[in-house]
């Protein structure tokens, strides 16, 4: 549960809690009159006995009340649950003659009672919409720092990729070079002419091994960073 959340949780699932352990210890004459007031609205119930009616309200409404205290349920959840039962009240409220004035949504002054319920729906939808957003941003932030790693990754791949070929390009420069020097070196045209061949012989030997080498460890940095 997020800090933010612990008043609105507290407040509203002490209050549903309540009402449900009170309804726990209704009569016979108040059951009577929850259930053929729940049954006028929602038919489904009809069918339901008075007694047995009563105490799936007091049990829901203290699992609810419950669920809204317990750190560990998800504000989610427990927000999710909340609106639920806010919506089934403000149903009771709107379709109940004589709860409502004539444009259907003010209430009377025996409806301000029910009408009072419909707080639960904005604290449900609160809590189920602010958990939501939060953790939509956590998986947007888990999904930008995956991105950075993979272009930092790539990024180290490609500087040590052309540091490698820097290096290798060097090197077959560098074998070319000597080998100039040791064909200019050479004394006479016959010397020279033989020092000049093996010398160039030898700076593109190494300048191939040395390129060789280079574009493998090209590769093996681009393979090893995918």
């Amino acid at each position: 549960m997020h800090p933010t959340h612990a008043p609105l949780r507290i407040a509203t699932g002490a209050f549903v809690l309540n009402s449900g352990l009170g309804k726990l210890k209704a009569g016979e004459e108040e059951a009577e009159q929850m259930h053929g007031w729940a049954s006028s609205v929602y038919p489904v119930f009809k069918d339901m006995k008075a007694g047995d009616f009563t105490k799936a309200l007091a049990y829901a409404e203290i699992g609810l009340g419950a669920a809204l205290l317990l750190p560990t349920v998800p504000s989610a959840v427990a927000g999710a649950g909340l609106a639920a039962f806010g919506v089934g009240l403000t149903g009771l409220y709107l379709k109940t003659p004589g709860m409502t004035q004539e444009d259907g949504i003010r209430p009377t002054p025996d409806g301000i009672g029910l009408a009072k319920d419909t707080w639960l729906v904005g604290a449900g939808l609160t809590l189920a919409t602010q958990s939501f957003l939060s953790g939509t941003k956590h998986a947007a932030q888990s999904v930008a720092d995956g991105v950075g790693n993979a272009a930092g990754a790539v990024a180290g791949g490609v500087t040590g990729a052309a540091g490698a070929a820097a290096a290798g390009v060097t090197g077959a420069a560098s074998s070319v070079g000597h080998g100039l020097a040791d064909a200019v070196g050479g004394g006479g045209k016959g010397k020279a002419a033989k020092s000049t061949w093996k010398g160039l012989s030898k700076g593109a030997h190494d300048a191939r091994e040395d390129l060789s080498e280079a574009l493998a460890d090209l590769a093996d940095s681009l393979l090893g960073k995918r």
